[in-house]
């Protein structure tokens, strides 16, 4: 590992600002959403922009690396993250906001890509496990740390903008001045969704609905917070623990779909997650999220009290994450437990469309439920697609036994990873060991 560190410093430290920096400006401009009076719609709208932008710049960036390399693309793609942080600051209009964050996300796409095939370039069979594990540490730590620097400054300032253009701008110095070559691109083949489909029916239909469950989460969460009249501290608290719980809990569950059928761990994880939502509304104290006679009903036998239990929420909200973000990769698993190992990653660059269709609408749809029944509609959108995992995965565990797949094992991935980052693990059988020791 000190080696791969030693040999790759540069690429991760240039990286892991990016990070810091693409955390910290999700959910600042969530909260600035508020601050400035946009509506949940308007909000959610902005929030999905980002995702189309990250949809529509998989298609476009290998293209441009093939035509004029990785070094150029990078910076100036990162050029390009750095405006539009700015371009925030200068215009405060969700309609000028929805086109920015639809460059981030263009920008962020182009940049997750790069990094991932320089990674790969950079690693061989032996090490391109650790070089994945200390990608997804810096990808969730940095994240947490981007969601702590919402203290440096007032949201309704200036400052936070500068801030995140200086370190898109920071992050280049160290990449730009490598000495490296970089590495020569190859584009990914990607298995058709309705061949996915026929190959795993619950998979598919569990990563589509994961789409939809994430990309609120990581968009949409600051605005819930806020608007639930939580401090700025306070919401950084939330965020750090929600980053942190996603990554912890990826051992533990990934481990228990292993050693059991992955799918009845990916319906429990769920059921699990609508618990928690559910708690998380009742310690919120349920707002106007649920039928006023049901509130009136419950308070009158002391199920739950309508003020809110701010610590309870804390917990709750955070152990969902932890139970939720681990779906991503364990849809992966179940998707490879019926292919050959040599397919893992088009079936992933398959399944990272269908992912990336449901982010784009996933934040519109919860804004919408958000406007009409208040902000814990967050949850209800959750538990909306939770109810459709839990249901069509039951009815799967009724058509299909178990099948075991002894080549295919549950992988901690960052859900920012395209198929260029899922060849660094290495039960992918992409063959590395022409890659010369870096």
């Amino acid at each position: 590992m000190v080696k791969i560190i030693k040999n790759s410093w540069a690429l991760f430290t240039g990286f892991g600002i990016i990070v810091v920096s693409h955390g910290f400006q999700g959910n600042l401009l969530g909260i600035r959403s508020v601050i400035e009076n946009f509506n949940f719609i308007e909000t959610g709208i902005m929030m999905s922009a980002y995702f189309v932008g990250f949809f529509i710049g998989a298609t476009v960036v290998p293209r441009l690396v093939t035509k004029v390399g990785h070094i150029r693309v990078f910076a100036a793609f990162a050029s390009m993250a750095s405006l539009s942080s700015l371009i925030h600051v200068v215009f405060v209009d969700p309609y000028v906001w929805i086109l920015a964050r639809f460059l981030t996300g263009f920008s962020m796409i182009g940049i997750f890509i790069i990094v991932e095939s320089w990674l790969n370039d950079r690693a061989n069979n032996k090490t391109r496990g650790k070089v994945l594990s200390l990608y997804m540490l810096i990808t969730y730590v940095g994240m947490a740390l981007g969601n702590l620097l919402l203290n440096v400054s007032d949201p309704r300032y200036y400052e936070p903008f500068i801030l995140i253009s200086l370190l898109f701008s920071v992050a280049l110095i160290p990449i730009l001045l490598t000495k490296r070559k970089p590495p020569k691109f190859r584009k990914n083949s990607s298995i058709k969704i309705k061949e996915l489909f026929k190959i795993s029916p619950f998979g598919t239909v569990s990563m589509f609905c994961t789409g939809f469950i994430f990309a609120p989460i990581f968009s949409l969460l600051s605005v819930y917070s806020v608007t639930m009249k939580l401090g700025i501290f306070e919401t950084s608290l939330l965020l750090v623990g929600v980053m942190l719980a996603g990554a912890l809990f990826q051992w533990p569950i990934g481990s228990l779909s292993d050693n059991y059928d992955r799918r009845k761990i990916i319906i429990g994880s769920s059921l699990a997650a609508i618990v928690f939502s559910l708690s998380a509304i009742f310690a919120s104290g349920a707002g106007n999220s649920l039928p006023n006679l049901f509130i009136e009903s419950a308070v009158s036998f002391n199920y739950f009290s309508t003020a809110m239990d701010k610590t309870k929420l804390f917990i709750f909200v955070i152990l969902l994450a932890g139970v939720t973000l681990p779906l991503f990769s364990l849809n992966l698993a179940l998707v490879n437990d019926y292919i050959p190992k040599e397919k893992f990653v088009a079936a992933g660059s398959g399944l990272n469309i269908l992912f990336g269709l449901g982010a784009m609408a996933g934040p519109i749809m919860c804004s919408i439920l958000m406007h009409f029944l208040g902000p814990n509609g967050f949850f209800v959108h959750l538990l909306i697609f939770l109810f459709v995992i839990i249901i069509f995965g039951f009815y799967r565990l009724s058509q299909r036994e178990i099948e075991n797949n002894p080549e295919s094992t549950f992988t901690p991935l960052p859900t920012t990873i395209t198929p260029l980052g899922i060849e660094l693990d290495p039960e992918t059988g992409v063959d590395l060991s022409n890659t010369e020791e870096k």
